[in-house]
């Protein structure tokens, strides 16, 4: 076999080597922030949960706090897919004309049940926002991170409602924004109030609230 062909066969396994123990750092980390916090967990405790040494993180990630953001990533990606999947199966069967808010409570709803894990990544992300507001050096990738998935989540939303006849009242980044306080609300109040933090997926709270609130911000295109 010629060096070159060989050199890239090599790469390429080392690549998704390196892979498979990223995704093992990440789903350990996961675990750790959501059982003992960001600030408790140790670079040590998140290498052993995923069963690699100390020196295995570091081959990989320079800090915790970059480990999260490679986390962020990944979860918002499942997130933004998983929206993508239902925008493509629900809005088909709905006519924009005919959108009431009942109707638009049942639509909210079955969004809301293709997310799963939300109360541990509510847990974890709002621990990650505190760490945020207290270092000046987090916060601005922090901001960055937010702002550029609330964009995307924006430009899939509203897609989905002109589809159906309609449009937002206001910017739409603007009206996903509210939208998504208020849905990470009802979550931190479902956890609070002692709920099963794997079961949470779509609060009691965000399906009264959220399908009133879509209504409100949303128009018949003129």
């Amino acid at each position: 076999m010629p060096l070159d062909i060989a050199a890239a066969e090599t790469a390429q396994v080392e690549s998704a080597r390196r892979r498979r123990t990223r995704d093992r750092l990440t789903d350990a980390a996961y675990e750790v922030f959501a059982e003992t916090g960001f600030h408790a967990a140790s670079v040590e405790m998140i290498a052993e949960r995923a069963g690699f040494t100390r020196g295995a993180f570091y081959s990989n990630f320079d800090t915790k706090e970059e480990l999260f953001f490679a986390l962020a990533e990944r979860e918002n990606r499942i997130r933004l897919e998983r929206l993508q999947e239902g925008v493509d199966a629900i809005l088909p069967e709905l006519d924009g004309g005919s959108l009431t808010e009942a109707t638009l409570g049942g639509v909210v709803t079955r969004f809301l049940e293709l997310q799963a894990d939300d109360a541990r990544w509510c847990m974890v992300q709002s621990e990650f926002k505190l760490l945020a507001m207290r270092d000046p050096a987090v916060a601005s990738k922090f901001l960055a991170y937010q702002r550029g998935f609330l964009q995307q989540l924006a430009e899939r939303i509203d897609g989905a409602v002109r589809s159906v006849g309609l449009r937002f009242t206001m910017d739409p980044i603007a009206a996903i924004g509210i939208i998504v306080n208020v849905y990470e609300s009802a979550v931190q109040e479902a956890i609070l109030e002692g709920g099963d933090t794997g079961a949470i997926s779509a609060p009691p709270v965000a399906r009264s609230t959220l399908p009133a609130l879509v209504h409100a911000l949303t128009e018949p295109l003129g």
